[in-house]
Order: structure tokens, then sequence, then C-alpha cells
């Protein structure tokens, strides 16, 4: 099911690059669109399939780069809400289909770019069970305990009763696209295997993160 599928997707998409943003397949992510060139990508969207890619920005640092300037895994959207707003801003909201590796940039549209998408390495992101494919269980009380104590030093409180109502793959997507990470972290989540590596990934960075607040060290 997921090769025919991959066949139906476009080879060139037009890319949002917003730094610091990841979207999950499935998940969605509102957007307020602003500059010129978005809002004409935004435009062309609209009319063909309201499909768009979510890629973040790249630091000239990262290794081997296919698309210079962005890193090398994004996401393919669709655009499910449109709204315009009185002074000219556009509010979308974008539902994740799938990620994609960059294998090429084509050629920009009225100051966007574009890039040629390949979904192989991301076929199982189609599958309608993808997000139950993991066999071990999320340790949800431990991943709600990192995230949470480091908001908590940050002022910011959780949502519990939301949370723990959610699934283990709808609380792990929520978490990596809101949590306050670094675009690096956020890129690291995004290109995890499934919903168990994303989570244990977070726990791993907000244990850390407390650790290092604290003073404290894993060596001993």
């Amino acid at each position: 099911m997921a090769a025919a599928a991959i066949v139906e997707l476009p080879r060139v998409l037009p890319v949002f690059a917003v730094s610091g943003a990841i979207l999950l397949p499935r998940a969605r992510l509102p957007l307020t669109v602003f500059e010129p060139r978005y809002l004409a990508l935004v435009e062309h969207a609209l009319g063909a399939g309201r499909l768009l890619a979510l890629v973040q920005p790249a630091p000239g640092g990262v290794a081997a780069a296919p698309v210079p300037g962005l890193y090398g895994t994004g996401t393919l959207a669709r655009i499910t809400a449109f709204g315009e707003t009185g002074d000219g801003r556009y509010l979308i909201t974008a539902t994740g289909i799938t990620r994609f590796r960059l294998a090429g940039e084509a050629e920009g549209r009225a100051g966007y770019r574009r890039v040629v998408a390949e979904y192989g390495p991301f076929a199982a992101d189609l599958e309608a069970a993808a997000e139950v494919a993991d066999q071990a269980s999320v340790d949800r009380r431990r991943l709600l305990g990192a995230v949470g104590a480091y908001l908590a030093r940050q002022g910011v409180a959780l949502d519990l009763v939301k949370l723990e109502a959610a699934s283990d793959a709808d609380l792990v997507a929520s978490l990596a696209m809101s949590a306050p990470l670094s675009p690096e972290e956020k890129q690291a989540l995004l290109e995890a295997s499934g919903t168990l590596e994303r989570a244990n990934l977070m726990i791993a960075l907000f244990e850390m993160a407390l650790l290092a607040e604290s003073g404290e060290t894993l060596l001993h």
C-alpha cells in the first residue's frame, strides 16, 4: 500500500522553511504566514493539491547536505485549514503526511525554494498502522516527568489531563513539536525511526538538561 501511495506523491515540493519547527506524520501545525514569498507559496499550494513541505533551515556546518542551507529530511504536508486576516496574513494549519529525504533542488518560484523529494526511506509513514508499529510501549511516566520538571523550572505548566488522555503516538508527537528544544534537537526528533525512539530521545534530552541545570554530572 505504501509503495503505491508513494508513486502518487509529488516529486517536486515548495518549501516552507521554519527554524525550530517540525511536523510529524498525522500531526497538525498551525502557521501564521506573512512573508511575501510564503504568501505566494501558500497561494500556489492551494491550487495544487494543497501540498507543501516543511523543512528546517540548516546551519552552514551541516555535513553533506543535499540542498545547501536546508536539513536533509523534511515533511510533506497538506493545508487542512486556511484563513485570512485583515492585514494580509494567512492563518493555515498543515497536517503531516510523510517525511522525505531531500534529493536535490528545483528552480524556485516567487522567492520560495523548491526541492526534489525522495519518499522511499520513510515509506512506513504512509502505513495506516505506522503509529502503533513500535513493539515496546513508551515510558509515559518518565517522559512526562522529565518534560514537566524541565518546563516547571521555566515557569510553564503541562496540561497533564489532556496529555494523559492521548495515545502514545499523539503524546510523543505533541511534545516533540512543542518542546523548547534547539533546531538541531528538533531535527533529531523528526528523523527518529518511530514513536518509541522519539520518546526515549526526549527523555534523554530533558533529563540531561535537568542535570546540567542542577550542576550534577552523569559521571561518578
